[in-house]
């Protein structure tokens, strides 16, 4: 070595010190997939620059022609599924403000919902296939839509906005909540946002996709192989259903169908379906007795002890999402049918009482039971925001819109509420406990509403009737198609 420390080389050698652990300052979005990673930092990026708006108390024009955009490059956290460069634009972000407030949802809660966690994958079947994605509380359903759905949704984003506000929020059409586009090597994603039309805490245990027609309305064996598969109007007739929901919710229920398919006639929009999903009571009693026993055998080594659950406390909750909180019970103290509640507390007062299903009031939008429809649900006389945030326009039901509605709202006051707290059918705070005689819930929505009725469908239309009669295919005018749907749930509706 060289005088002066130095190599031959005449450099100096230094140590290497260890580096310090540097603090993440920035929020990583972590997704299987680049388009979602995208999809979730902007969420949050858009959502969080609308509290530096000040929002106006009055929707002009141009703010649902409005949109924001940002392009990003040379992004540096979690490349392997973050991509350096993207873009992502919000479609008339001020109008779905108000859409979200208007239908009980809470900017802060929906952001939370979509970007906490990654949305994850459904095998719904999807029109030109469209990829389905559930925010991972099921409170959100995640679509990818084509460009030709994203021009006609600006054309009749106005109508719509003007129909929600109108009708009070009261209405089994779909929820929109969100239109996004993501770009991602070049290459253009456009994605809605809705509200799920199914329960984020009850299970579905048998679902159908109904139009009113028979041509194709069938489930594939395909489909059928599924866990739970999406039947259709044949399957429907064919298993000899009916929605049983009682006379009152079918007066309920035929009325917002009614005034929402005035409303899709009206803009020439047709091919919708009714998504129906079924809940079991009495199937997931059982379910849940099997899993129980399945539980201790395993927990005590099949002796039957059932000493292992002595030290259960109210306080031992699996956060399940959404607000919801899921626990499990001793059998000895398990209720006869599924319960869910809102916090620790309340489940601490629920433990070893006799619950009937619950469903939660500021979730399920679209449920029904069979007696009466639930708080919330667009059949009920009031409807409360599912994160607690006023929403004014959903507060009662009109009675010219749903006079069947009106004998509900009496019902559901809190009055009465107050009396029925101490009756066998017990009421959570923040659930509606059912009737014993109430065993199966009904989730009821309207899905596939944006399919104009312009030339590509007056063709399909032609050929399609050399073949078969009108009554049976689906491509037929929205004026006859909404009878036929009508007429084929007030048949299969009591």
């Amino acid at each position: 070595m060289a005088p002066g420390g130095k190599s031959g080389s005449g450099k100096k050698k230094y140590k290497k010190k260890a580096g310090a652990f540097v603090t993440q300052k920035k929020r990583v979005f972590r997704a299987s997939e680049p388009v979602l990673s995208v999809f979730m930092w902007g969420i949050n990026h858009s959502i969080s620059a609308l509290n530096h708006v000040n929002i106006p108390p009055i929707l002009m024009q141009d703010d649902f022609r409005a949109f924001t955009k940002i392009r990003i490059e040379n992004h540096l956290f979690n490349k392997d599924t973050f991509p350096s460069k993207f873009k992502f634009k919000s479609y008339c972000p001020l109008a779905f403000h108000d859409l979200r407030k208007r239908f009980g949802v809470d900017d802060a809660s929906y952001m939370h919902s979509l970007t906490q966690m990654e949305p994850q994958p459904t095998d719904s079947p999807g029109r030109s296939g469209a990829k389905f994605y559930s925010s991972h509380d099921n409170r959100f359903v995640i679509k990818t839509i084509l460009s030709e759905e994203v021009a006609l949704f600006h054309q009749i984003i106005v109508q719509y906005h003007q129909y929600v506000v109108e009708s009070e929020g009261k209405t089994l059409l779909p929820q929109y909540l969100g239109m996004y586009r993501v770009t991602v090597s070049g290459a253009e994603t456009y994605i809605l946002v809705m509200r799920n039309i199914f329960s984020s805490s009850l299970p579905v245990h048998r679902k159908y996709d109904l139009k009113g027609s028979t041509y194709t309305r069938s489930a594939s064996d395909k489909e059928k192989a599924k866990d739970l598969p999406t039947f259709k109007d044949n399957d429907f007739t064919g298993d000899g259903m009916k929605l049983d929901v009682g006379a009152t919710n079918k007066g309920t229920i035929l009325k917002l169908l009614q005034a929402d398919t005035i409303f899709l006639t009206s803009l020439k929009l047709m091919d919708y379906s009714l998504l129906v999903g079924i809940h079991d009571a009495d199937r997931q009693q059982h379910e849940d007795a099997k899993h129980g026993t399945d539980e201790e055998e395993e927990a005590t080594g099949g002796s039957g002890d059932e000493t292992a659950d002595e030290d259960f406390s109210g306080e031992e909750l699996v956060a399940s999402g959404g607000g919801h909180v899921a626990f499990t019970m001793p059998r000895a103290l398990r209720p006869p049918r599924p319960i869910v509640v809102n916090t620790a507390e309340e489940a601490k007062r629920a433990i070893g009482a006799d619950f009937y299903p619950v469903v939660n009031r500021q979730m399920d939008y679209y449920a029904f039971s069979q007696n009466q429809p639930l708080p919330g649900s667009p059949g009920s006389g009031h409807a409360e925001g599912t994160d607690g945030a006023a929403a004014s326009a959903m507060t009662a039901t009109k009675a010219e819109a749903t006079p069947a509605g009106a004998a509900a709202t009496a019902g559901t006051s809190s009055g009465e509420e107050a009396a029925a707290a101490s009756s066998a059918a017990a009421t959570v705070e923040g659930g509606e406990a059912l009737d014993s005689s109430a065993n199966k819930i009904y989730y009821l929505g309207l899905i596939d509403v944006l399919t104009h009725y312009g030339p590509r469908k007056m063709a399909a239309h032609t050929a399609k009737t050399v073949k078969h009669r009108s009554d049976e295919i689906s491509t037929i005018n929205p004026k006859a198609y909404a009878q036929r749907f009508l007429e084929f749930f007030d048949r299969n509706v009591m």
